[in-house]
């Protein structure tokens, strides 16, 4: 299946152009801002830009750069995390990673994804696993998931 020109543009004008993602920082930073107290004013004459620069960030018409997200954290006394938190899963499959991917993450131009790397069942997992805490129980974990796949590939 060819991609044509047109469907580039379109694919690229959905991913840069309001994305759920990027307004959802946006949210973010508006939601610490105001929890504040402080204007866009203000925060915009810390970060050495505009008010209106600070109303687009916030609205997602511009995104947000890694760098200058890293300051707004350190400006409203977040960790980065905080501008990602309560995050829909119609919002997380707004990503341009996923938008390229098609509806589902799993699927790419039509087949399978083989890779179980590159799936989001994996991602999903490895997420939690590091959730655990204790290194010594994230271990038992590992031991125990391998001993189920031994067993069932055995049967």
């Amino acid at each position: 299946m060819a991609i044509s020109k047109d469907d580039i543009v379109e694919r690229n004008f959905r991913i840069t152009n309001n994305n759920a993602i990027d307004m959802h920082v946006g949210k973010r930073v508006r939601l610490r801002r105001t929890f504040l107290g402080m204007s866009q004013e203000q925060l915009g004459a810390e970060l050495n830009v505009t008010f209106q620069q600070v109303q687009k960030y916030e609205r997602g018409a511009n995104r947000i750069s890694a760098s200058r997200l890293w300051d707004i954290s350190q400006i409203l006394d977040v960790p980065i995390s905080y501008f990602f938190d309560d995050m829909s899963e119609g919002t997380m499959r707004s990503s341009p990673r996923w938008i390229s991917r098609g509806d589902n993450a799993d699927v790419l131009n039509g087949e399978q994804i083989k890779d179980p790397m590159a799936r989001r069942e994996t991602l999903e997992l490895v997420r939690t696993y590091y959730t655990i805490e204790k290194p010594a129980v994230r271990k038992r974990i590992a031991e125990m998931v391998k001993s189920i796949a031994t067993t069932l590939a055995g049967e």
